[in-house]
Order: structure tokens, then sequence, then C-alpha cells
């Protein structure tokens, strides 16, 4: 791997990262807000180690151990840089496993928001989707029997690994609502700054899955995610610091965070198939489809100042 290589990885990583996680800094933002100074630093500064090294360090590192225990725990962390012939023959064999999990993850993710979530609409098609909620069930139900059925002519556990992805999928899914209706209780003056700074970081916890299970899109090298998402996080926690009313405004970003969840997983169930696909094109398309819309949230932002000036 060259190194312009390595860093446009890292640099892809590093901005899904952030735009996965827009929301996930929304509710810290509003929670750290009833909390007492030594309780925000101790969320911003110590909370750093465990969203970092332990979730988005850990997580990916057992997720590449498990689904090839053969590499031993540290193996897995050092399989990308081994110059041991039969390591890399392991890695590639269990590779379709992990994208496929992970890439119908990322699909089901992006067609939920489609379908079913609160969005400012970006682009035409969007209010049409919304207005057909129902069909989300189906529609993801056909999209993993196809994923299964050709995958279990290549590998059946390839086809396992999908229906993994789709039970990662539903499980977080849960978690994630739970953690949006408990923000509510979050902003409570009666609960402890300890109690808010624990929901918090199971709350970080949930949403950090999206970028971690993404990440692989962009590389099967654990210290490359650890690194990418890594500073990820750390630009989060800074826009949870001073900058998320400015954030706020950019409403289009999500959508941009949406589709290139959709193209990364798609690249991922390809690339479980066998297709073959340079390193370059996931960190080009997160690049490009953030760069859309937020693009589209200046014009946004831009019309908005003029109807408020009565332009």
């Amino acid at each position: 791997m060259s190194i312009f290589s390595t860093i446009l990885i890292i640099v892809g990583l590093c901005l899904f990262e952030v735009i996965s996680s827009i929301d996930n800094a929304i509710i810290n933002a509003e929670v750290l807000s009833t909390m007492k100074p030594k309780g925000r630093r101790w969320f911003l500064i110590y909370g750093l180690f465990l969203a970092v090294f332990v979730v988005r360090g850990l997580l990916p590192w057992v997720i590449v151990w498990a689904t090839n225990p053969s590499l031993g725990f540290i193996g897995s962390l050092t399989s990308t840089f081994s110059s041991d012939p039969s390591v890399h023959d392991s890695v590639e064999k269990s590779a379709p496993i992990l994208l496929a999990g992970g890439g119908i993850f990322l699909v089901f993710l992006f067609f939920h928001w489609l379908f079913l979530e609160a969005k400012s609409f970006g682009l035409k098609h969007e209010k049409f989707f919304m207005e057909q909620g129902v069909w989300f069930y189906a529609v993801v139900s056909v999209i993993l029997c196809v994923v299964v059925y050709y995958g279990m002519k290549i590998n059946p556990m390839m086809a396992f690994g999908a229906v993994v992805g789709s039970t990662a999928f539903f499980i977080t899914h849960g978690f994630k609502q739970n953690a949006e209706k408990s923000e509510q209780n979050l902003m409570k003056e009666d609960l402890s700054d300890i109690s808010k700074i624990l929901y918090l970081e199971v709350i970080d916890a949930t949403f950090s899955v999206d970028g971690v299970l993404g990440a692989f899109a962009f590389t099967l090298s654990v210290p490359l995610i650890l690194l990418g998402n890594g500073l990820g996080a750390l630009v989060v926690r800074q826009l949870t610091i001073g900058n998320i009313d400015r954030i706020k405004k950019y409403i289009f970003l999500k959508n941009g965070a949406m589709y290139s969840v959709l193209f990364l997983g798609i690249i991922m169930i390809a690339d479980s198939f066998g297709v073959e696909i340079p390193s370059w094109v996931s960190p080009t398309i997160t690049f490009a489809s953030v760069a859309y819309f937020w693009w589209r949230s200046k014009i946004a932002i831009k019309s908005a100042n003029l109807m408020n000036i009565g332009v």
C-alpha cells in the first residue's frame, strides 16, 4: 500500500467517522449543557479514551479476530502488515464473511433512514420514499434473501455473515431508539452528572458501530481503522465543545452521510463476492457525497439568510 493510499484511507475514515457521528455529537452537546464544568471536562477528556481506544479500537480488532480466529488476537491486529503469505491467504479467505455482514448492516441502515427517519429532503425522491415507509421491511428482507442465496453458492459462512449483519442492525437500532428517547431524561437536572456520563458513554458506543463497520469498506487494517476513526472521534469531541450550533445549520450533512453509507455498503457486498475495487474508491465516494450535500446546505443557509433580511 502506497503512502498516498494510506493517507487517503485515513482521511476518508476520519471524515466518515465525523459525518456518521453528527447525531451523536448533537445529543452529547445538549446533555453536556446541563452538566457542571467538572462533569463536562471528565466526559470530553477522559471519556475520549473509552470512545477511541476501547470502542473504536477494540471493536474492529475483535471483529477481525472473530471472523478469522486462526490469526490469534495479536495476529488480527498485525495481519495487514505481515509478510507471511499464509497470513494474507487467511485474511483473504475470511474477508468475505466480514464484508458481507458489514455491507448488509450499512445497506439496512441507509434504507431505514430513507424510508422511516425524519429528515431534511436533500433530493426529490426522498419525500416519496418517506411516504412509503411500510415498504422498508419488505425491501431489506428481499435484499437479504438475494445476498444469502448467492452467498450460499460461494461460501455458506459468507451467507451466515450477511445474516449476522442484519441481526446486528436490528439490535443496535433498538439501542439507538432507546438512547434517543433517554435523551429527554438526561436533560433533567435531578439526574447526577455521573449518571449522565454513563448514559452518554453507552450512547456513544451504540452510535460508533456504524462508523466501525463502515470503516471496513476502506480497509481491513485494524491500525489504520484505529487511527482514522480515532482522529474522527477527536473532531467530533471538538464539535461537541463549541461548534455544534453551526453544524446544525448544515441541514443536509446527514443526507451526505447516509448516501456514503449506501455506497460503502454496496462496495462491501460487491467486494465480498470477489469484485475488485481499488482502495481509493471508498474515500473518493465519501468525499464526493459529503461535498455535494455540504454545498446544498450552503445554498439553503444563504436562502434562509436572504429571507430573514427580506430580500
